[in-house]
């Protein structure tokens, strides 16, 4: 199909959509024809040069270069750009559909967390810090408890790593799967979780510094939620008193996602040999009916 010889500037963009117009499926040609429309917008409303056109494309080469099994520098970028929670709150937070919001999916999630008996611990090495005693609860839109419901737990620890990133961790430490019991209740032991700063040591650390911004993340536990027959549930709780709640360098914290994480410095723990101060984090969380899908791991 021919689409024509550009003859002046004002021809490329109206040349490109004509070339890919013939594309069999539909949703394909709506994402491509909008997203080249905007992408020579881009180009024009800055008068975009050469020199920036090629750091652009280095910039965007690097990304890829620094991905790998235990890192992706592409959800990185997304995210620290704010596009992983706008597209996010577009296709589930503003629909008020559900009490709990859900969130990015971030670049620490692995598929097979081992199971986890309700109650037990998810620290599978040592990882000194104040304990914490996690109980919640599954319900749909009704409020009626949601039995059966696989519920996957991550977290940093609080000097504020992910066991992939600390060789000092034993594997999975700090990850879990529960199942919700007949009442949609799952319940665990771990440490308090810390903030922590981003990986800087690629290409989204380099956009950060050129844009005076810090890297770090406020507390948070992660929970994806899992049962055929309702919209997957992929959400985190923060930690109230976090000093970065309202700068997230992801753009991540919505209201509804900020818990409770209560300090106890007296009282009886709810397990012996436990020393204050300790902390508890109940939660509730909403899932709604829909397709039940499970992202792609973004590490191994």
């Amino acid at each position: 199909m021919s689409h024509g010889i550009i003859e002046k500037l004002e021809d490329v963009t109206p040349t490109v959509l004509r070339a890919m117009a013939s594309a069999d499926n539909a949703r394909l040609r709506t994402v491509m024809e909008a997203f080249v429309r905007h992408l020579h917008a881009f180009a024009r409303e800055v008068k975009l040069t050469e020199a920036e056109y090629d750091l652009g494309i280095d910039f965007l080469n690097r990304i890829g270069q620094a991905t790998h099994d235990s890192h992706n520098e592409g959800i990185l970028f997304a995210d620290a750009t704010g596009f992983s929670t706008l597209v996010c709150l577009l296709n589930n937070g503003n629909a008020g559909a559900t009490e709990t919001a859900a969130a990015l999916l971030g670049p620490f999630w692995r598929a097979n967390s081992p199971r986890t008996e309700n109650g037990a611990s998810i620290v599978r090495s040592a990882t000194p810090g104040p304990e914490l005693f996690v109980a919640c609860k599954v319900v749909d839109i009704a409020g009626k408890p949601l039995a059966n419901v696989e519920v996957d737990v991550w977290q940093s620890s609080p000097v504020g790593l992910y066991e992939n990133q600390d060789e000092t961790q034993a594997d999975m430490n700090l990850r879990g799967k529960f199942t919700t019991d007949a009442s949609g209740r799952f319940s665990f032991r771990s440490v308090k979780p810390a903030g922590y700063p981003v990986p800087t040591d690629g290409p989204v650390g380099d956009m950060l510094r050129a844009q005076n911004r810090h890297p770090y993340r406020p507390a948070h536990m992660h929970f994806l939620g899992f049962k055929p027959g309702y919209k997957t549930l992929i959400t985190q709780v923060f930690v109230d008193h976090d000093k970065h709640l309202d700068s997230d360098v992801v753009f991540g914290v919505t209201r509804t996602l900020v818990g409770d994480y209560r300090r106890h410095d007296d009282g009886d723990p709810p397990a012996p040999g436990v020393r204050a101060p300790w902390y508890t984090l109940n939660y509730r969380f909403t899932m709604e009916n829909g397709e039940a899908i499970l992202p792609k791991p973004p590490i191994k």
